[in-house]
């Protein structure tokens, strides 16, 4: 086993002290309410959930836990909202919406992003990346507003037959926890942009952001265009995703509870986006630049402490660069400095839960017991500035056969698994062998042989010499049971809105 990634030097006290600093200034003291109709409500039930700080383990808020008949009220609410306001709204009042949404987000990026450490735990440099694609996807929407066009089709003399795309009018999105506000923006946009009202569930786990989000915005949309009903998944979730109101449904987690949410749309035939669990290979030629390779490969996979769907998570290395790349690999992943996300060196914080660090070591643990050869990393930090947190070392496994469960299932943790390769059809049939398609890598100078790669490998967002880019405009959206549909482009449009057509009798 090789040394331990590096931890914080940081003291417990000064840790504690700049997040109790922050929660003062960024969050409210008062219980977060939902969002119904354009006023903060309590929940029916009057119950509440609490949303720790992984960094720390502290209490940050107590926000209320909505129900079904928070659903309802929401649901109704948005129909409301629909049919006697938004509605009217012309594509360019909804541009001009959208751009002030995008404004008042970047006025206030750095708190947005400060947020989005205290709840998710992620690295504060990596949420202020972040809060600008969230701007950038508000502000790339706001542009399609005037592009989405119906067209006219060639007919006879006596016909004239054209298509209108139209809104749904309510749609219902289901948020996850590990990009909490940059997920909310990914649907909020493109379904506002289309001329929908929405009612969003966020992640119990991280509902801080979106909440902030509809103090900051409340005075821009009408009442009742963006509904946010925070609660447990089986509480609200469930019932938003079973909703007979609902008229399209997007959803973004794991691929267990998307199959749920699939059948539970299915009993009203609600159309929907899912955007589900990833097991991304990295494919690396013996040509490729060998640190470039491992500064590639540590992006690809712990970036967000490794709580991506489409991470890196499976490496194939050629055998040729197989022992300089790893050891390039290990010290990439050694000069990782694990601690505090508010700090500004920290590059690894923690995860979001005690259950999900409890989750990837059950992982780490498997493999070990399997064989497997843990190469740095492979348990919590031995920290006492960090031990009421929810922190894992960043993790390198060889020596692991494909099929073991932490090769084929999403760990969504700072795990990664190495494997080495010469013939290039066994390779691409393993790198294809597992239930998911989100995404790839590949890492080669050579372009000819990166498109080849990039067309046989079974994935919806192939990377080539890069990893985790998100520009808004490029499709995101998986193969297999990654999902169904895409988002952060045009096409995002398509599918929150209907096709009519109109066949006119011209005689």
């Amino acid at each position: 086993m090789s040394t331990d990634p590096q931890q914080t030097t940081e003291s417990k006290t000064a840790i504690e002290q700049r997040h109790e600093k922050a929660a003062k200034e960024l969050v409210p003291t008062e219980p977060g309410q939902l969002y119904i109709g354009g006023k903060w409500v309590d929940s029916s039930g009057g119950e509440t959930l609490t949303t720790r700080d992984p960094t720390t383990g502290d209490i940050l808020a107590e926000v209320q836990a909505g129900t079904a008949a928070d659903i309802d009220r929401a649901v109704e609410a948005a129909w409301d909202a629909y049919d006697e306001d938004w509605s009217t709204y012309s594509a360019a009042d909804r541009q001009a919406v959208l751009t002030e949404i995008a404004g008042r987000v970047e006025a206030r990026s750095e708190d947005f992003a400060r947020i989005e450490t205290l709840d998710n735990g992620k690295p504060v440099t990596e949420a202020r990346i972040d809060i600008d694609l969230v701007i950038d996807h508000f502000r790339y929407f706001a542009g399609a507003c005037r592009v989405e066009e119906g067209r006219t089709i060639p007919s006879g003399a006596d016909q004239h037959i054209e298509t209108l795309r139209e809104p749904y009018g309510v749609v219902g999105q289901i948020i996850p926890w590990n990009f909490p506000l940059l997920m909310a923006a990914w649907k909020l946009a493109p379904a506002l942009a289309a001329g929908n009202a929405v009612v969003l569930k966020p992640a119990e786990e991280t509902p801080l952001s979106i909440l902030e989000l509809m103090r900051e915005i409340d005075d821009v949309l009408p009442d009742g265009v963006v509904n946010v009903v925070t609660g447990y998944g089986s509480e609200a979730g469930e019932p938003l995703s079973r909703h007979e109101d609902i008229r399209k449904l997007a959803f973004t987690g794991s691929t267990e509870v998307g199959r749920g949410v699939m059948k539970n749309a299915a009993d009203s035939i609600t159309d929907i986006t899912l955007e589900l669990g990833g097991k991304s290979p990295v494919v690396i030629y013996p040509d490729a630049d060998v640190e470039t390779a491992a500064e590639v490969a540590r992006i690809g996979m712990f970036h967000n402490t490794g709580e991506c769907c489409c991470a890196g998570t499976r490496i194939f290395v050629h055998e040729d660069i197989r022992e300089e790349f790893t050891d390039a690999f290990i010290d990439e992943v050694e000069n990782l400095t694990v601690g505090d996300p508010l700090n500004e060196e920290t590059t690894l914080g923690p995860k979001v839960t005690k259950e999900q660090v409890e989750r990837t070591l059950e992982y780490i643990k498997a493999a070990e017991g399997s064989g497997a050869d843990i190469l740095t990393g492979g348990g919590a930090p031995d920290s006492d500035a960090l031990g009421d947190g929810c922190f894992v070392e960043p993790t390198i496994i060889t020596d692991i056969d494909h099929e073991n469960r932490a090769v084929q299932e999403e760990i969504f943790g700072p795990v990664e698994t190495v494997f080495e390769w010469s013939d290039y059809d066994e390779m691409i049939e393993r790198a294809n062998d597992v239930d998911y398609g989100l995404a790839a890598g590949v890492i080669t100078p050579d372009i000819k042989q990166a498109q080849k790669t990039a067309r046989d490998i079974e994935a919806g967002n192939i990377w080539v010499n890069t990893y985790n880019q998100f520009p808004a405009g490029q499709p995101f959206g998986g193969y297999k049971q990654s999902g169904i549909g895409r988002e952060t482009a045009a096409e995002a449009l398509e599918h929150y809105t209907q096709t009519k057509t109109i066949n006119f009798n011209l005689e």
